[in-house]
């Protein structure tokens, strides 16, 4: 049987995802390598993770202002799970708006945890019941780089990043 983080990264793959994998203590550099300047993020302990690691040795201007979010080519963010089957990132809406620093450039680079890998939508929905029923979040579900059809040919990027580049911290022993 296939695991649910090699299912998870084949549907990423099949949809024109970039991965990428690196331990806690290189996440810093992985990051850097994975954006394209400028960049703006959130903190990462708002959107994943439990403020292990920040993103203040990194290029990425975080919690940016308007004019810095326009003129920005990647945004960063944490992702709060993975869908297994889909390829899918659950993505948490935060005071600081979040959702716009993962929709409103060309290259949106998430970073999830391997742990917070769901191996299905049901086991991800239970999931997030369990940890917004607590905390009555909210969350977006993103599949893959936005793509639209509506006017005839498949146009990437019109509601959304053209990009999608996704680093998986992998547990560390």
């Amino acid at each position: 049987m296939e695991s649910k983080r090699a299912s998870f990264e084949g549907a990423l793959e099949a949809l024109g995802v970039t991965v990428s994998s690196t331990s806690e203590s290189e996440l810093e550099a992985a990051v850097t390598e994975a954006v394209t300047e400028p960049a703006v993020g959130v903190a990462l302990d708002e959107t994943v993770g439990d403020g292990t690691f920040s993103l203040v040795e990194t290029p990425i201007t975080v919690d940016p202002t308007p004019a810095a979010l326009r003129e920005a080519t990647t945004g960063v963010t944490g992702a709060e799970l993975g869908v297994g089957d889909y390829g899918s990132l659950v993505l948490s809406m935060t005071e600081q708006a979040s959702e716009l620093v993962s929709l409103f450039v060309e290259r949106h680079v998430a970073i999830l945890y391997e742990e917070d890998i769901q191996p299905d939508m049901d086991a991800a929905v239970a999931e997030l019941d369990e940890r917004f029923t607590e905390t009555n979040g909210s969350a977006i579900i993103a599949t893959g780089p936005s793509a639209t059809a509506d006017m005839g040919a498949l146009v990437k990027g019109a509601h959304g990043p053209k990009e999608v580049h996704v680093i998986i911290v992998e547990e560390e022993d």
